[in-house]
């Protein structure tokens, strides 16, 4: 095999494997720059990049987290801006700039009930954010008094928390739900005391100057690895016994844990800043 065609063999592996180390050894046996795609295709649709454009940014790398067990916490994606990890609460304050009250206990985040919800002292837009709960054991209370509490998003849209394991309440309020605006698709509750996940993509709303919604905000959530809201548009800020509905704010807000008078337990908080295509 000549030089240049080990070249080339090297470059197409590494463009297959995404191996640095295996693309620039192709490019040091003859100087040459592997073409990585295609300058003669057409134009995407309201782009700036061709279909297959080999000068199109590459994406960020981000190294994947860990699953957790029911025994332990997995680990969060490189990128991510951790909020708990077990170890303390310095991510976190009440609501009035003063020190969050809740307590850590064995490596989870517990709620003190009735001193107040507690919300990130950064502020956060458009996210991916994951965490884990787990109701009290045993189990106290039936309906909306049964491990209650929610994740809000700017202070004010709710995703429910709450023990829902054979434990029937109204569908818009229960685990998981859009609180008091959609409930979730299928209820996907593990039994108290065990550790359940959820998994939310949220956009944040968009305003206009007269303060009118421009977009509103988006939720897609996984309860226990399970969909049960979809790309859902939300009718505004979190009501009891009223149609949310939306008032204007900045683009990024803190990320709440509600306060409902039940321990509920946290762990493995961790968030997502997100960003469009070709954005590092």
């Amino acid at each position: 095999m000549t030089r240049r065609n080990l070249s080339r063999t090297f470059a197409a592996l590494a463009l297959l494997s995404g191996g640095t180390l295996a693309l620039e050894a192709a490019m040091s046996q003859d100087g040459e720059t592997p073409k990585l795609g295609y300058d003669d295709t057409p134009f995407l649709p309201g782009g700036a990049y061709r279909v297959h454009d080999g000068t199109r940014p590459q994406p960020p790398v981000v190294e994947p987290g860990t699953a957790s067990t029911q025994e332990e916490p997995g680990t969060p994606p490189s990128d991510a801006v951790v909020l708990f990890d077990g170890s303390d609460l310095a991510a976190w304050e009440l609501p009035n700039g003063d020190d969050a009250p809740w307590q850590v206990e064995g490596g989870a985040l517990v709620i003190a009930p009735r001193t107040g919800s507690i919300q990130t002292k950064q502020e956060f837009g458009d996210c991916q954010l994951h965490l884990e709960f787990a109701s009290p054991e045993p189990a106290k209370g039936d309906g909306q008094g049964r491990g209650n509490s929610g994740v809000m998003f700017f202070g004010r849209y709710e995703i429910q928390v709450l023990d829902c394991f054979e434990n029937p309440t109204y569908p818009d309020g229960q685990t998981a739900a859009i609180y008091g605006q959609y409930p979730p698709l299928v209820n996907s509750s593990r039994p108290p005391g065990q550790w359940q996940s959820l998994d939310i993509v949220f956009r944040a709303p968009k305003f206009k100057d007269d303060g009118s919604v421009a977009e509103p905000a988006y939720a897609t959530v996984f309860h226990n690895g399970v969909l049960v809201h979809e790309h859902t548009p939300l009718l505004g800020a979190v009501a009891f016994r009223a149609v949310g509905t939306y008032r204007p704010h900045g683009p990024k807000g803190p990320l709440q844990l509600q306060d409902h008078g039940d321990p509920v337990r946290f762990r493995n908080i961790w968030i997502r800043e997100l960003k469009g295509y070709d954005e590092s």
